[in-house]
């Protein structure tokens, strides 16, 4: 301390703020040293920004915007400081609903995860779907490898920018006459499952609850048609007929795993009596 001054450093000690924080303040404007040394160049505060920088500091542990702390401090008065802490907490509260619906998310992807890990494999199973919501891209596709799908997913993903999370939910599908003709080769739905807690851009689609012959294997969509010609073999058995277009999702694929060994596709055909 020099005649009643402090340095930036001992500021900086006593407020915690780092030297390019001062520094940063200075430069805008925003808490100004008290002298600069001439000859040294030095800055020195003084007591009377202590106030400034308490206030400045608690502002900025709440997260309030410097361009928003800056205008309070050019008119300090009690409607001001009400006004800022009221829309910093309604700020806060809708930072702190995004995260809980990213934890969520994040909550269902590590269950499709664990549950995919387990999957019982080359199993035709009969079960109940239950009812979901969708986001739908019409438009005839063919996939020879994953890669082939990056353009639809994003664009996709353009429409429906909100859903934030994609991993385990984008699916593809085949309508119920190309089904029924063996025709596997064509995809003309591309889906995006919709969590609880999305909010889609457009108003999604609605499926009920439904009936349903579904497998899981080892692979991507390239080794899908294998697969659908089991499940329509097993219809035919049981009397069966699709009912809607099929849910094709890679569980696990290359954006989870570069190890191919592990990839796991669900194929799930809504069904009804013949």
């Amino acid at each position: 301390m020099h005649n009643d001054l402090f340095t930036i450093g001992e500021i900086a000690k006593l407020f915690h703020l780092s030297l390019s924080t001062l520094r940063h303040y200075d430069r805008i404007g925003l808490v100004t040293r008290e002298y600069t040394d001439p000859q040294t160049g030095y800055r020195y505060y003084s007591t009377r920004q202590f106030e400034v920088l308490n206030t400045v500091r608690y502002l900025r542990e709440l997260d309030t915007p410097l361009e928003d702390i800056a205008a309070f401090l050019k008119k300090r008065d009690l409607e001001g400081i009400r006004h800022l802490l009221l829309q910093q907490k309604a700020e806060i509260q809708q930072r702190q609903q995004e995260l809980e619906r990213i934890a969520h998310k994040i909550d269902h992807r590590i269950r499709m995860l664990d549950d995919a890990q387990h999957s019982q494999l080359d199993q035709i199973m009969y079960r109940t779907a239950p009812a979901c919501r969708m986001a739908l891209l019409r438009q005839t596709f063919h996939v020879q490898s994953p890669l082939d799908l990056e353009f639809y997913i994003r664009k996709l993903e353009a429409d429906e920018a909100r859903t934030a999370i994609f991993l385990g939910k984008v699916g593809i599908g085949i309508s119920p006459a190309a089904l029924s003709s063996r025709h596997f080769d064509a995809y003309d739905t591309m889906f995006l499952l919709l969590d609880e807690e999305d909010l889609p851009q457009s108003e999604p689609s609605l499926f009920p609850e439904t009936a349903c012959l579904s497998i899981r294997f080892r692979g991507s969509h390239e080794r899908a048609a294998h697969y659908y010609s089991l499940l329509m073999d097993a219809m035919d058995s049981r009397h069966l007929q699709p009912s809607g277009f099929s849910r094709e999702i890679t569980m696990i694929d290359g954006g989870l795993t570069s190890d191919t060994s592990a990839y796991v596709t669900e194929i799930t055909i809504p069904v009804s009596p013949v």
